[in-house]
């Protein structure tokens, strides 16, 4: 499964990329289809953001991407780094003293604001000493308009983005009016980004949309519906390596990762997953065999009597499949994950413990007797009760994808 999303340049004055605008598809079709601006905003933060990163599809320049009221009074753009993003207020949101509030919260925090096809309505102005950029569709505004506006503002500290430029006469024409920035099919159109889709469960989305309604939340009930599902667990970690947390510690357990971000912030995680992963399809194979694994080496730790560690061993065989998924190298996707360094030697070296508990998870699976006979004793584990965690934990994964 894909997902799709457009970019189209942003230049300045001397043709040089400033940033991308990023536009939702649904598919290969370059068109913006029938859905909410909510909806493909989550959409483009899910599949972008909390896949392989907003820098992958943009190249480390900033990402101009839509917010509507909702969203913006929901605070969504606050786990993306500031140097990540342009937060682009869409035409249609209410200049209300409420989104004033948020908008002065924003920019304090170090965001850049841009207002998006502004029809030059004087309710915005008292909003221009937090905005940065105010975009201007030249096709819609009077060009006599537009020239008053650019006196108005000449000695404010904001760009001028001049949207569907069309000639290069439009380009010369505007840059001597005063814009600083220019989008439009003169430059480039926008292109269609496909990348490798996360799949999450319907059933674990429902969940925790309602465990979310809760005035407080049951951190073990949250954390066993994570537990069932690979996706999920991978867009949680994305979500907390954001640089916006100012994290300290590396991740060793689901547990850890859920009462680190806290309350507010997981409810906002899970509000932005629903809304976009609710259409997805049921999961493959691959979800189930990293189930299996994960609950397997969890089990193998057990058997072994190490306390601390079968947090550490589920983590591992959970994401032993998360490269497969997105079809990346496993360095490229750990490396934008906040995992505990024994869980990524594990998966990466394959050069410590948790990898053998991984490794025999591999010759249970391909029916590889002889390897597994020697790695269990290696491990000095009773066979049957190997074989038995084996069973268990491929009945466990049934269980959890059961009505999914």
């Amino acid at each position: 499964m894909y997902s799709y999303v457009a970019r189209q340049p942003i230049l300045d004055r001397n043709q040089n990329i400033y940033a991308y605008e990023l536009l939702f598809r649904d598919g290969k079709d370059n068109c913006f289809p029938n859905v909410s601006s909510e909806l493909a905003t989550a959409s483009i933060l899910t599949n972008n953001h909390l896949t392989l990163g907003l820098e992958q599809v943009t190249g480390n320049l900033p990402a101009f991407i839509n917010f509507n009221e909702s969203l913006l009074l929901k605070h969504f753009p606050s786990f993306i780094e500031p140097s990540k993003i342009v937060i682009e207020i869409l035409e249609d949101v209410i200049p209300s003293e409420e989104v004033f509030q948020v908008c002065k919260q924003l920019k304090n925090k170090g965001y850049k604001l841009a207002l998006d096809d502004y029809n030059l309505d004087p309710k915005w102005f008292k909003f221009f000493s937090y905005i940065d950029i105010i975009k201007i569709d030249i096709l819609d505004v009077p060009h006599a308009e537009i020239i008053n506006f650019v006196l108005q503002v000449r000695e404010l500290n904001v760009l001028l983005l001049a949207e569907k430029v069309e000639t290069a006469k439009q380009f010369e024409q505007l840059k001597a009016l005063g814009f600083s920035l220019f989008q439009g099919y003169f430059f480039a159109k926008p292109q269609i980004i496909k990348q490798k889709r996360i799949s999450t469960t319907k059933q674990g989305l429902l969940q925790l949309f309602s465990h979310s309604s809760n005035l407080s939340l049951d951190f073990d009930a949250i954390s066993h519906i994570f537990s069932a599902d690979p996706g999920l667990t991978y867009k949680l970690l994305r979500f907390i390596n954001s640089s916006a947390w100012n994290r300290q510690k590396e991740i060793t357990s689901l547990k850890h990762a859920l009462t680190y971000i806290g309350e507010l912030e997981l409810k906002k995680f899970i509000a932005l997953i629903t809304l976009a992963d609710l259409n997805q399809d049921k999961p493959s194979e691959i979800i189930k065999t990293s189930l299996i694994r994960a609950k397997f080496c969890e089990k193998i730790s057990r058997l072994r009597r190490e306390p601390d560690n079968p947090p550490k061993a589920f983590m591992t065989g959970m994401l032993s499949l998360i490269d497969t998924i997105l079809d990346q190298d496993i360095s490229t996707v750990l490396a934008i994950l906040p995992i505990d360094t024994e869980i990524e030697s594990a998966l990466v070296k394959g050069d410590n413990y948790l990898a053998n508990y991984l490794t025999l998870a591999k010759y249970l699976e391909q029916v590889q007797w002889q390897e597994s006979n020697d790695l269990i004793a290696q491990l000095n584990i009773e066979a049957s009760l190997c074989l038995k965690a084996h069973q268990e934990a491929i009945a466990w994964s049934d269980l959890m994808l059961d009505n999914s």
